[in-house]
């Protein structure tokens, strides 16, 4: 190495030396009323979500995110969670489950791998009942916003909750309203062949023939199929009143459009699937006339309610689809659980959870042994110029004006 390049290097040492040195003066003559604060986070409770962002529901798999997102984002903004006097906050950790069990279950494994303290999920019955095994396993606590199927909480799993009537209650409802109250004699049933499709017929078939109706149908498709024009020639031969499908808003439009066009003047029924704006948006004003119903009240009904529509539109730009109220709710009351608990740890908030009683947006919220919400409302809605209407609320402290017009319908079992 050459003396001229020995000297540039031992003149750079000197500029970096005197740089330091000269920093270390200006920061000493800083003004202490001027201090440099940076928050440093490192604990962090996650979150599980799990929708489907993918796919003909993708619209109702955002909504659950955008619930749970809410959430947490004002619990994060009041300070954080206290636990045990320690201040930490939350993360959401969100997955696409694309409403297929298999991902269902790799997602549900990512969680626990992740290990997260909680999972709010997941939207479809027919991806949460295969998860449930594998958060139960893990001693993951689960509180589904969404799945309605009974099959979900009849597995025993002490993890497994629910933050909305089930697809028994509705059953009942549903099956009641449409021969006592739309006077329906003979019926066709159509379901999707999923949990929550086929489930939810099942319940409504019991129902209504125990109302007194006859089943002059039951057919099944599929939960991607927008072609029902067969199926559909078929039932119109045998004159129903009325047609009951049992799947969600992507099928159910096509599904009341092609009925139309085919002549067929039965009244079309569904459940919570498809009492969507997207239901409305994609039948168009074929969409009138139909009914629905959907666990809880309106969510106008709900104390807070509008607020919460308006807080919601501001932040994430879009309406209120389905079940966002419900994630709200059931990620409230599980960070709830863990502050009363002391810990962000399943093992030590799970007890707390099953008892705990929470005056939640959309109802408040308590627990049976199952893990089903416990005097779940049903509000039975009908499209009325472009809108969906409220017609009856059964159940959940319903108001007085519904419970009146309901007086001769049973309320739903838990």
């Amino acid at each position: 190495m050459t003396i001229a390049r020995l000297s540039l290097i031992a003149a750079a040492i000197l500029s970096i030396t005197a740089c330091g040195k000269q920093q270390s003066a200006d920061t000493a003559s800083a003004p202490a009323s001027a201090p440099v604060t940076v928050e440093v986070v490192t604990d962090i409770i996650k979150i599980g979500q799990a929708s489907p962002m993918t796919g003909n529901i993708a619209h109702l798999g955002k909504d659950n995110e955008h619930g749970v997102q809410m959430a947490i984002d004002e619990i994060n903004a009041a300070g954080g969670v206290d636990i045990a006097g320690k201040k930490m906050k939350l993360e959401l950790v969100s997955e696409d489950d694309q409403a297929d069990p298999k991902t269902a279950t790799t997602v549900a494994q990512r969680f626990v791998d992740q290990k997260v303290s909680g999972v709010i999920g997941h939207l479809n019955s027919g991806t949460t009942i295969p998860a449930s095994k594998i958060y139960n396993d893990a001693g993951i606590v689960q509180i589904s916003p969404s799945s309605t199927a009974v099959a979900y909480t009849a597995q025993g799993f002490p993890t497994a909750f629910r933050v909305m009537a089930n697809d028994a209650q509705q059953g009942v409802v549903l099956g009641d309203f449409a021969v006592k109250k739309l006077k329906a004699k003979k019926i066709a049933i159509i379901d999707d062949r999923t949990a929550y499709g086929q489930g939810l017929a099942d319940e409504f078939e019991k129902a209504a023939k125990a109302a007194g109706a006859e089943i002059v149908k039951r057919e099944f498709t599929t939960n991607q199929e927008t072609d029902f024009n067969a199926i559909l020639t078929n039932i119109k031969g045998a004159k129903p009143d009325l047609i009951f499908y049992g799947g969600m808003d992507a099928q159910a439009a096509p599904l009341k459009k092609q009925s139309k066009k085919l002549g067929i003047p039965a009244t079309v029924m569904s459940a919570d699937g498809t009492q969507t704006g997207e239901f409305i948006k994609l039948a168009g004003t074929d969409a009138e006339g139909t009914y629905a119903s959907s666990p809880g009240k309106s969510l106008e009904d709900m104390p807070g309610g509008k607020e919460f529509k308006e807080k919601f539109k501001n932040k994430f730009g879009v309406e209120v689809q389905l079940y966002a109220p419900y994630c709200y709710d059931a990620t409230k009351m599980m960070v709830a659980a863990m502050q009363k608990a002391g810990s962000a740890n399943p093992a030590k908030y799970l007890p707390v959870l099953k008892t705990m009683e929470y005056p939640g947006l959309t109802s408040t919220i308590t627990f049976d042994e199952k893990g089903d919400v416990k005097n779940g409302a049903i509000g039975v809605y009908v499209v009325k110029n472009g809108k969906w209407e409220i017609v009856e609320v059964v159940g959940g402290g319903a108001p007085a004006a519904a419970a009146s017009a309901t007086a001769s319908a049973p309320a739903p079992a838990k």
